[in-house]
């Protein structure tokens, strides 16, 4: 399944299926089924299939195989069924519309979160589209259940129909059972995932633990056990229903505080691509390294803020200090070996310049692609240690290993400290962030995701 990964393509120049030719009236009072490239083909269902695609980071060719085909067979099982009979999406064909909606407003929220939380950004980037596809099955399949215990689906002949037996062959009836039970549908959907999922994307999610998990508590209506992406599937279920009824869509769409996160790294991003200068001599603000990406911490905090205020970005901390604590607590800045934001350290060239600055500690990775990654810093960045203890010397380049000690770092007091409120998390790029996979993929490795190790010493992982 992993090897299905590969870097994105853009999307080949396509046209919207065609529609086939109605058959004949199969009959008073019956619907005839309809194949799925049927069922999808009208405007607005290409529309949200397009969505769809657009919010993952893979190929026509590993879409096909993750998303589509499963949506193919969501459609051939509910066909015109509606999604509730009096409430929203009322209406032959309401429950494929609410599928394929639903679908694309979790994937939209779904881009606003780095998955799993509290994870190294090399394992986040290892399950990136993992979660992303778990999102979009829990997604889909969260009221299939429906079709089983809600509606009663019989033949011509008076033959009940279950979709236990597969989709349906011939021309149908249907109507709600008036004694069903709302919750049911719930504990239903275990009758049908299996018929909608196949083995490989089974193996595949069961792979990753904590999403497996998460992914069977949605699928037995028990979102409270199911995290974050209990939490997605929700909200957009919630805006797929005021978007029917009228409603405002936006407001179960409504940003988390996570979505700050994302608006940190692509205002970072920005700046280090439009403003900063990395690695020059005397006027830099900042340095890469084989493993990390320091930045001067008042310069980057300074320009950040500004930046986010600029583009209109609300809750932007209002100091330097409160900056420094929300990269942390975002899992964006890392921390020293005792807990804090800031690190100081003495940058040395091997032409014989040296100077003292405090620095925010990035991942690499959290900025760059590997073939996008400017080239290392030639020279050291030596990093001073706390209560006496010995410096630590960080070559930026191989041809550097071996070079002279950079001057002893100034008694100078930090310019800034800042509590660590939480140890730091990690990040993909996918649309945007980190992601990774099979042959092809945009990938992370060891070295781009560098940290200083809990002895303090820094190492190249």
């Amino acid at each position: 399944m992993l090897s299905l990964f590969q870097r994105k393509r853009p999307p080949p120049s396509s046209g919207t299926a065609s529609t086939p030719t109605p058959p004949a009236d199969p009959g008073k009072g019956l619907t005839r089924p309809e194949p799925a490239a049927s069922l999808l083909a009208t405007p607005r269902r290409q529309r949200l299939l397009e969505h769809i695609w657009q919010r993952t980071s893979l190929s026509r060719r590993q879409f096909a195989t993750l998303y589509l085909a499963p949506l193919e067979r969501y459609a051939e099982l509910v066909q015109q069924f509606p999604a509730s009979e009096s409430h929203h999406h009322a209406y032959p064909g309401g429950m494929l519309d609410h599928g394929l909606e639903i679908v694309a407003y979790a994937l939209k929220l779904r881009q606003s979160h780095l998955l799993p939380a509290g994870t190294t950004p090399e394992a986040q980037a290892a399950q990136a589209e993992a979660w992303t596809a778990g999102i979009a099955y829990a997604a889909l399949l969260h009221d299939v259940g429906k079709v089983a215990v809600d509606l009663h689906v019989e033949y011509a002949d008076g033959t009940v129909w279950h979709p236990w037996h597969g989709p349906l062959r011939r021309p149908y009836r249907f109507r709600y059972r008036k004694e069903r039970e709302y919750r049911l549908h719930s504990a239903a959907t275990g009758l049908l995932y299996a018929r909608l999922l196949d083995p490989g994307i089974f193996d595949w999610i069961a792979g990753y633990p904590d999403l497996w998990a998460a992914l069977l508590y949605v699928l037995a209506g028990q979102y409270e056990h199911a995290g974050t992406l209990g939490e997605l599937v929700v909200r957009a279920d919630q805006a797929s229903v005021a978007q029917e009824l009228g409603g405002d869509p936006s407001k179960a769409l409504a940003a988390p505080k996570h979505a700050l996160q994302r608006k940190l790294l692509d205002g970072l991003r920005f700046l280090l691509r439009e403003e900063f200068k990395l690695n020059q001599p005397q006027a830099s603000d900042g340095w890469l390294t084989q493993d990390a990406l320091w930045l001067v911490s008042k310069t980057v905090s300074d320009k950040l803020r500004a930046h986010l205020l600029q583009q209109g970005t609300d809750g932007i901390p209002a100091s330097n200090t409160a900056v420094f604590n929300v990269l942390q607590d975002h899992g964006i800045a890392l921390p020293t070996p005792d807990g804090k934001a800031i690190w100081k350290a003495t940058v040395a060239s091997d032409a014989g310049w040296s100077h003292s600055f405090t620095f925010l500690k990035l991942s690499p990775a959290l900025i760059w692609e590997a073939a996008e990654r400017p080239a290392p810093f030639a020279g050291q960045v030596q990093v001073e240690k706390e209560q006496g203890d010995v410096a630590q010397q960080v070559p930026a380049a191989p041809g550097a290993a071996h070079a002279s000690p950079a001057p002893a770092l100034s008694s100078t007091p930090l310019y800034l400290r800042s509590r660590c409120n939480s140890f730091g998390r990690s990040a993909m790029r996918r649309n945007g962030l980190w992601f990774t996979g099979g042959s092809g993929s945009a990938t992370t490795s060891r070295s781009d995701a560098g940290f200083c190790s809990r002895s303090g010493t820094i190492t190249s992982a």
